[in-house]
């Protein structure tokens, strides 16, 4: 191993998802499903940037992991691949104002591509936040947000169930390296309420027996999936999902739409949205089932 002890996740600030596609357009794009008219629709999700996308559920939105700064604001992440590049890579595709626009925030883990010196110090410090855990959640009510619980196994907001899912954050031989402190804890998110479409957001993990239980548990309708294939220096593996994990994702759950995120927009994902469509198409995956959204794409459930 080559220079895994330089990796840090920058402190940002002071120190640092069948459907029918729809047609190409400039702007944010929406995907219908045919089988339910648009006032009936009751999720729909949006990317937003990297991991930051919005689920708008049962009349309730949410925000996940907001990473909101401007394109370059940060220095790429020490120890990764590219890390000359600086982060974000991309802009937004909305104003910052529209991405605001939430009932609540769900953090998955506090790395800073996901939860960023912007996103601290735009937000509204009352805004309802769910963490992954305690320690987690002492850390964002530092920045001074009042209204910070923690995701349990039924965690109820608004009518809704978010039910935490386990993760972990890099394969094994990671994990048994120093580099499993740096990486820390990770979790996903089940949006369920009764006759609504179930939602599973996996977060920053790679494929293992906690994303099986979490599909065979609560057998998800759409399950998104953060495929950036993100690297680090000196391991031959990768700290998030890629592409064969689509594949993989649409035989454990052949009814379920796919989406695949958090890609193109920091320094270490190796893998892009061509890659991952490119792979769609040589797997002969039902593209209207398997989703890889722009920045700014929406679809409806």
């Amino acid at each position: 191993m080559t220079n895994f002890t330089k990796l840090r996740f920058i402190t940002l600030g002071a120190s640092s998802l069948a459907l029918v596609a729809c047609t190409s357009t400039s702007g944010p794009k929406t995907s219908i499903s045919a089988a339910e008219p648009p006032t009936k629709q009751t999720v729909r999700l949006q990317q937003i940037r990297n991991a930051t996308i919005k689920i708008e559920y049962a009349g309730t939105t949410f925000l996940v992991d907001p990473m909101l700064a401007k394109k370059g604001a940060y220095p790429g992440f020490e120890g990764t691949y590219n890390s000359h590049l600086r982060n974000p890579l991309v802009d937004l595709p909305l104003p910052v104002n529209e991405v605001m626009k939430a009932d609540a925030i769900i953090v998955t883990h506090t790395h800073p591509d996901h939860w960023d010196e912007a996103a601290k110090q735009s937000l509204p410090k009352n805004i309802p936040i769910f963490a992954q855990d305690e320690a987690d959640a002492a850390i964002i009510r530092k920045d001074g947000f009042t209204d910070v619980k923690v995701l349990g196994e039924s965690t109820a907001f608004k009518g809704t169930w978010l039910i935490k899912t386990g993760g972990q954050h890099g394969d094994d031989q990671m994990m048994k390296s120093p580099l499993a402190k740096i990486l820390g804890s990770v979790a996903g998110v089940v949006f369920q309420r009764a006759g609504h479409k179930t939602v599973y957001v996996a977060g920053d993990t790679v494929w293992n027996d906690y994303v099986d239980n979490a599909i065979k548990t609560h057998k998800p309708d759409v399950i998104v999936l953060n495929t950036g294939y993100a690297r680090v220096l000196g391991f031959d593996g990768s700290i998030i999902m890629g592409k064969e994990d689509l594949y993989r994702a649409s035989q454990a759950a052949p009814q379920a739409t796919v989406i695949g995120s958090h890609m193109e927009s920091v320094n270490h994902g190796m893998q892009t949205r061509q890659d991952l469509r490119e792979f769609i198409a040589e797997k002969r995956m039902d593209p209207r089932r398997i989703l890889v959204p722009a920045d700014g794409e929406s679809h409806n459930f």
